[in-house]
């Protein structure tokens, strides 16, 4: 029995089938929980949201969207990383106002892969800055949050964009030079 398509089923999702929702589920899971896998690597024991939280926690969030056109599942995936990035500074900003300045919040960056451990101040001075970059270009902030949060390959990111993989390293150099400079400052 040939595989589903998630593009029919995404658009039966934007249509309103509430089977939808459920039927989507079992084929995007797994790529679910490995980019939810990539961003919560090197967070302290115990934390409190772990891999199967984050993945449901935007799964939820995006089957809920009415204003979302869906094109195919690299985009509906690169949408995923978006929304767990937002899921997770929203918990460091949470964890940041409980505990002025503290906690072990944990998150990782290097290029679209686990490297360096930061805290939670880091992630939200990432994200502001990712919002800087946002109001210069939002394609490359696009760019930005599908690689480095997401972990979606450049083919993944271009496919779910609708632009060419050219285009992509060229936003992806262009981003992380200014995204550089922002952060240092």
């Amino acid at each position: 029995m040939p595989e589903p398509d998630v593009t029919e089923m995404l658009a039966d999702l934007e249509a309103g089938d509430p089977q939808a929702v459920d039927a989507i589920l079992p084929h995007v899971y797994g790529e679910l929980q490995e980019i939810a896998r990539r961003q919560l690597r090197g967070e302290r024991d115990g934390h409190t949201l772990d891999t199967a939280a984050l993945a449901h926690e935007a799964y939820l969030k995006l089957v809920k969207q009415d204003r979302v056109s869906w094109q195919s599942r690299a985009h509906f995936l690169g949408v995923a990383s978006i929304a767990m990035r937002r899921i997770l500074v929203n918990y460091a900003k949470k964890r940041r106002a409980e505990k002025r300045g503290g906690g072990d919040f944990a998150v990782t960056y290097q290029e679209g892969e686990v490297g360096k451990v930061t805290r939670a101040d880091e992630l939200l001075a990432l994200d502001e800055a990712l919002g800087e970059l946002a109001k210069r270009s939002e394609r490359q902030a696009r760019v930005v949050e599908m690689s480095f949060f997401g972990g979606l390959t450049q083919v993944e990111i271009a496919r779910a964009l609708g632009i060419s993989e050219p285009t992509v390293r060229r936003d992806w150099r262009v981003a992380k030079a200014w995204l550089s400079h922002a952060l240092k400052e």
